[in-house]
């Protein structure tokens, strides 16, 4: 009967460590961010700004460094050609896949998902992701 009893509580206990242990969330994802969004997003004056503060870092994504290559003059170039956006389908885009979170690593690296930024760079691509 003790037996039993040590069993019993021996695979109650094993099970509550499981689930506490596989209860932790690291990133959340944002699900359309950019929707509400009405203005029409520029790349220049909306997005390169994003990426020069965020993104465009030593060791980053700069020139020589992990790719895409986000700096102002190569930024544009480095996604459309490297498949990183596909025009009007942000929920698609490997950019916003990293982004939100879906996609690992997480971006902005160390920061996580991001709203403000998340949101601008959706309705940019949702909106056509022109170089404008």
């Amino acid at each position: 009967m003790l037996t039993k009893k040590i069993a019993i509580l021996s695979g109650v206990l094993t099970i509550l460590v499981l689930a506490i242990t596989g209860c932790n969330k690291v990133t959340t994802i944002v699900e359309n961010p950019g929707s509400s969004i009405t203005e029409t997003m520029s790349f220049k004056s909306d997005i390169q700004p994003i990426f020069t503060a965020s993104c465009a870092k030593s060791g980053c994504h700069n020139a020589g460094a992990k790719a895409p290559n986000l700096e102002s003059a190569a930024a544009y170039k480095a996604l459309t050609d490297g498949n990183y956006i596909k025009a009007n389908d942000p929920d698609n885009s490997n950019l916003m896949l990293w982004l939100t979170g879906k996609k690992n690593p997480v971006m902005p690296l160390g920061a996580g998902p991001d709203d403000k930024i998340n949101a601008k760079i959706y309705a940019w691509i949702k909106q056509g992701a022109k170089n404008n």
